[in-house]
C-alpha cells in the first residue's frame, strides 16, 4: 500500500496536546477508509505539522482527517518508505504516534539537513589514473564519508556515483560531519599523495514537503547546487543552515548573495571555516 506524508498549516494557538488529540481521532476512524496513520511531527516555530500514513490513495488519507477533526492537510504527497526512512530516520515514536527528537523528550520538528559530497574531477581522474586507481579513490571517499555519518547521526540517502547524499536531524551535526570528512580526506591525501582525492560539500536544510511537489524538493536541489558551486576541499551551507547553527561553536564566513543555477534570486551562502 502506498505511503504518504502530508503537511498541515496549523491555526494559531495549536499545541502539541491538540495535535496528539487529533492523531488519536484519526486512529479511531482510519480503519473504515483503509488507512493507517503511523506517526507525526510538529514544528511549532513554523506553524506546521506533518503526518505519515499508509493509504489506498491520497483521497482516503484526506477523508480520515476530514471526518476525524476537519484539519485537512494543505499538501499530500506519496513517498517510498525507503526514501522517507532515509530522510526522516528511524526516530523514537511514543505510544501516541508523536516522533521525538533523537536523545530528547522534545517533539521532532521535522526539519532535516541534507548534505552532498562530490569527488572533484572524477571523470578526468579516471582517464588519467585508470579505472583501478579511480575505484580506489571512490572506495576511500565512501569509507571516510560513511564513518563520519555513523559518528554524527547522519543517514545515507543514496550514492550518486561520485559522491554521497545524506540527511541529518541536526544542522550542526551536518556541518560537523562535513568538517570531519574534509579533515580525514586531508590526512588521506598526506598518506597517499599518488591519489589526489579532493571533495566539495554542500549543505541545506528544510522541511519534508516543499516546492515542486517533491519530498525535500528545493532543499535537495539547493544542497546539490551548493556542492557544485563549492571550491575543492570547501563546504558551503545555506542561510537556513547558518541560522539553525546560531550559537554553536562553528565558524561560518558569509559569502553574501550568490547566484546558483536553477534559483531565480541570489541566495545568502556561507562557507565553513575548517580551522
Amino acid at each position: 500500500m502506498p505511503t504518504y506524508i502530508d503537511i498541515h498549516e496549523l491555526p494559531d494557538g495549536v499545541t502539541a496536546t491538540n495535535l496528539a488529540q487529533a492523531h488519536e481521532l484519526d486512529v479511531q476512524v482510519q480503519a473504515k477508509h483503509g488507512v493507517e496513520y503511523l506517526k507525526y511531527w510538529l514544528n511549532l516555530k513554523s506553524g506546521r505539522g506533518f503526518c505519515m500514513c499508509t493509504a489506498p490513495s491520497a483521497e482516503a488519507a484526506i477523508a480520515v482527517h476530514r471526518e476525524a477533526h476537519g484539519m485537512v492537510a494543505s499538501k499530500v504527497m506519496e513517498v517510498t518508505p525507503e526514501v522517507a526512512d532515509a530522510f526522516m530516520g528511524a526516530s523514537e515514536v511514543d505510544e501516541g504516534g508523536a516522533v521525538r527528537a533523537p536523545g530528547s523528550s522534545e517533539l521532532d520538528p521535522g526539519t532535516r539537513t541534507v548534505l552532498f559530497t562530490d569527488i572533484v574531477g572524477s571523470t578526468s581522474l579516471t582517464q588519467r589514473l585508470g579505472d583501478d586507481a579511480a575505484m580506489e579513490m571512490v572506495e576511500a571517499h565512501d569509507r571516510i564519508v560513511r564513518d563520519a555519518l555513523a559518528g554524527l547521526g547522519g543517514h545515507e540517502v543514496k550514492h550518486t556515483g561520485d559522491g554521497i547524499m545524506a540527511a541529518f536531524f541536526s544542522a550542526a551535526s551536518g556541518i560537523r560531519c562535513g568538517v570531519k570528512v574534509q579533515h580525514d580526506l586531508a590526512r588521506h591525501r598526506a598518506s597517499r599523495p599518488d591519489l589526489p582525492l579532493h571533495v566539495r560539500i554542500g549543505i541545506a536544510a528544510g522541511e519534508p514537503i516543499e516546492r515542486h511537489n517533491d519530498f525535500f524538493g528545493s532543499t535537495v536541489q539547493l544542497a546539490a547546487r551548493l556542492c557544485a558551486y563549492a571550491e575543492p576541499d570547501h563546504i558551503l551551507v545555506s542561510n537556513v543552515v547558518a541560522e539553525l547553527c546560531a550559537g554553536k561553536t562553528l565558524r561560518l564566513h558569509c559569502m553574501g548573495p550568490v547566484t546558483l543555477k536553477g534559483f531565480d534570486e541570489p541566495l545568502q551562502v556561507h562557507r565553513v571555516e575548517l580551522g
